[in-house]
């Protein structure tokens, strides 16, 4: 058989192939000449053009050299799916033995892959008989799988470091998949490494675990996992660290230098902003200074970071000029602290303009700057509720109910936490099951104004028990409850087992029926929320040194509420020294002038009926008996 290459005649025993061009060849068979098929050569196509090469040089100047082909002649047009199929082989980390004698590799697997394959450059070379638009879409294409399948090989070298990290397989999957960031970070500096002369011949494999290594991300997991962070956040604080895991684990160790506890130090780092993990310590150390200085004691530190992580994402002068919002309402260093410490969101959490409109809304009610300020000391929580969806919708309703400007006021002062409360969740529901009792709606604005901290009872919890003991154990009847209600709100504030139940049991020990005591209490609620220390000595006066009946204290139930040093007993002197006998209710519920004045006037209008009488015994002793009482004529 004859070979046959352009000008050369090579000779072989078996066929004879006339080569039409560089890369394609005829195979005729020696039994039918006529018969003949094209094929690629796609392994020894290079080593061929060498070898022409070499020939033309050694036949000498009479024929015309050769010239040497490019590369790219080299190759014959890859289809698609090939080449997918020569970056799934070249870029993947496993290899598995490949048998002897193979030509390509069968799998992923086979050990060397990366020289059974054509070169990964040949994949984006261009193609002279194809369109440059088209070509330049398949190389874009190319890469990007390129980028995607080097990714994953990425994610299983994590995986690997990972589990000889003693972390299960489902934990590093899970971590992995929300990693992608700092994933993209460890193939980029992988491939960068290769620059360097000592890992210029290494795996990309190697050098990927040279970086995971170095990075001490690994130990760094377990540590954050130890301290009772969960995955996603963990993941989340990887990614903060822009490729410096170190700055994770120094950032955690100010932390718990003022007093940070582990269970919170996750939430501080993920909320105290983007930026908080390239911050320097002597910047954050500043803050903390200063806060210290202001009456926010070093053992609050931790507390109020804690709570409120965005104020270490200021700088030192927008932390001032925080501080100094509440300094100027005349707060001084100690209630600046106990605000801060009690609701540390007040400092760091809302912005400027948001803390000025609502101390200006509250100046609305009537109230001075200084007013505003002891205001918030004691309540800081006002900061955290919003104008208008909670304070106007609930000043429209208290409105409807009769209160006035001054009447919030009062509220305002005495129960802040009134302005905190949901509006229809919590108050609605109160003053609903007040009008089914039969309070009036003028008496509910009163009684709310009066005893502002009823709207922040548990209504199914304490309210309720309350009135269902007035009604079953205290003998209020269903007529008589809206107004003890009404007239005594203070009582529903009060605890059943350790104050009303004691009352009780105590009215009823000194014979007063249970139907006489739901009388008294409905003409004087006040009456069960007295200590029993108080009551007793009133009682003891009343009954052995006044001797007075239980009937008048049936009647008048307020005597106990006068005070036994400051009116009772002065009071009953006045009476014994003008033998003078009238009742506890007029004896009590006058002022002192008016006491006096009443006296005097009794005093008076005897001794003219005594002169009367003394007048009708020397002239006419039956007028004493028929009541005609005259005043002699001169």
């Amino acid at each position: 058989m004859l070979f046959s290459c352009q000008k050369y005649n090579l000779y072989f025993p078996c066929s004879s192939v006339p080569l039409r061009n560089p890369t394609t060849c005829t195979i005729f068979n020696c039994q039918n000449p006529n018969e003949h098929h094209a094929i690629l050569r796609k392994h020894n196509s290079k080593s061929t053009a060498y070898l022409l090469h070499h020939l033309s040089h050694k036949d000498g100047a009479d024929h015309q050299p050769i010239p040497k082909p490019k590369p790219s002649e080299l190759q014959d047009p890859m289809p698609h799916e090939e080449k997918v199929k020569v970056l799934e082989l070249s870029l993947v980390r496993k290899r598995t033995p490949q048998f002897p004698g193979s030509i390509y590799a069968q799998s992923p697997s086979d050990s060397d892959v990366g020289s059974s394959l054509p070169p990964l450059r040949t994949l984006f070379q261009s193609s002279a008989d194809t369109d440059d638009r088209d070509n330049e879409e398949e190389e874009k294409e190319m890469i990007m799988r390129a980028l995607e399948i080097r990714r994953k090989v990425t994610e299983e070298v994590f995986k690997e470091a990972m589990r000889k990290g003693k972390f299960g397989i489902t934990y590093a999957t899970n971590l992995v998949g929300k990693l992608s960031g700092f994933i993209d970070y460890i193939m980029i500096e992988a491939a960068n490494l290769k620059r360097l002369p000592k890992y210029s011949n290494s795996t990309f494999n190697l050098r990927a675990k040279i970086i995971i290594d170095d990075s001490k991300v690994v130990p760094l997991i377990r540590w954050l996992k130890h301290n009772a962070l969960s995955y996603p956040r963990i993941a989340k604080l990887i990614l903060m660290s822009r490729g410096k895991p170190e700055a994770i684990r120094s950032f955690v160790e100010w932390l718990k230098s003022v007093r940070v506890k582990g269970e919170f130090l996750g939430v501080v780092m993920l909320n105290a902003g983007e930026n908080i993990l390239q911050r320097s310590h002597e910047e954050l150390d500043e803050i903390v200074l200063y806060l210290e200085s202001n009456g926010v004691r070093g053992d609050w530190m931790g507390y109020v970071i804690s709570r409120c992580p965005q104020l270490l994402s200021y700088s030192l002068e927008e932390v001032k000029t925080r501080a100094q919002f509440y300094l100027d309402m005349g707060l001084n260093e100690k209630d600046f602290g106990t605000m801060v410490f009690d609701f540390p969101k007040v400092l760091g959490y809302y912005t400027l303009e948001e803390m000025n409109a609502k101390v200006n809304y509250l100046k609305e009610f009537g109230l001075q700057s200084k007013d505003v300020g002891r205001l918030l000391a004691f309540r800081p929580q006002l900061m955290a509720c919003s104008i208008d969806e909670q304070w106007k919708p609930l000043v429209k309703y208290l409105y409807y109910y009769g209160i006035t400007r001054d009447g919030m006021r009062r509220m305002l002062t005495i129960k802040p936490m009134v302005f905190c409360a949901d509006l229809q969740m919590t108050i609605v529901p109160k003053v609903r099951f007040f009008e089914d009792m039969g309070v009036r709606k003028d008496a509910i604005g009163n009684m709310l104004v009066r005893f502002p901290p009823l709207l922040t009872y548990s209504l199914h919890k304490k309210i309720r028990p309350v009135i269902i003991f007035l009604l079953t154990k205290a003998g209020v009847s269903e007529k008589d409850i809206g107004k003890v209600v009404a007239l005594g709100p203070e009582l529903l504030g009060c605890n059943i087992v350790h104050k009303l139940d004691v009352n009780v049991k105590y009215f009823l020990s000194l014979g007063i029926h249970l139907r006489q005591l739901g009388e008294m209490i409905a003409d004087f609620p006040m009456l069960l929320r007295y200590n029993i220390d108080v009551l007793r000595p009133k009682y003891i006066y009343l009954r052995k040194t006044m001797v007075r009946p239980l009937q008048d204290l049936i009647e008048f139930p307020r005597f106990f509420s006068y005070s036994l040093e400051g009116r009772i007993i002065p009071r009953h002197k006045v009476l014994v020294e003008n033998q003078i006998n009238i009742k506890l209710r007029y004896m009590l519920a006058s002022t002192d002038e008016e006491f006096n004045k009443m006296v005097k006037a009794i005093i008076r209008k005897r001794q003219r009926f005594e002169s009367a009488v003394t007048n009708e015994d020397t002239t006419h002793p039956q007028s004493v008996i028929t009541g005609d009482i005259t005043t002699p004529q001169a």
